[in-house]
């Protein structure tokens, strides 16, 4: 189960409310408490696809360039996952996982999602169109490497 207030979710809609219509993406630092993951800080980055500088996609022909744009896939820089992991560490805190948009489609992972997913994260992806969130869900690898939806706890009034 992943906690987050409702301040952390808005971040992540206004985020994807200002990328769209291109995928938005970001990390979600926290702890991790008796198996249960809380979001302390939604740290927006930069949808840093590119065929070019994303190679994990093999025999990816022009005919399909169209279909891997920043409308459809995401990722986030390795400097800035270990830039944010340094300084996360260095307040007590740790990346529990991350966050992006599917603009106008389900907010269901896709097969890239995962392929690159990590089993340690949890995966919030939000549903956009240009004027509304269609939904938000959250999702963690099992042992066979696939997704398995994950429960989220919206915490509604925030301690700050």
């Amino acid at each position: 189960m992943i906690f987050i207030t409702l301040k952390h979710l808005n971040q992540i809609y206004n985020h994807a409310f200002i990328i769209y219509p291109e995928e938005c993406c970001g990390l979600l630092l926290g702890v991790i408490k008796d198996n249960q993951k809380h979001v302390i800080e939604v740290f927006p980055t930069k949808n840093n696809w590119s065929l070019e500088e994303n190679k994990i996609l093999p025999n990816i022909t022009n005919n399909h360039e169209k279909y891997l744009s920043k409308h459809n896939r995401f990722s986030i820089a390795p400097s800035i996952l270990v830039k944010i992991q340094k300084e996360a560490r260095d307040r007590q805190l740790q990346i529990i996982g991350i966050y992006h948009s599917h603009p106008d489609h389900i907010a269901v992972p896709s097969e890239l999602d995962r392929a690159v997913a990590w089993a340690e994260y949890s995966y919030i992806i939000v549903s956009i169109t240009s004027n509304q969130v269609n939904g938000v869900t959250s999702w963690q690898l099992d042992n066979t490497k696939n997704f398995q939806p994950e429960d989220i706890k919206i915490i509604r009034i925030d301690s700050n």
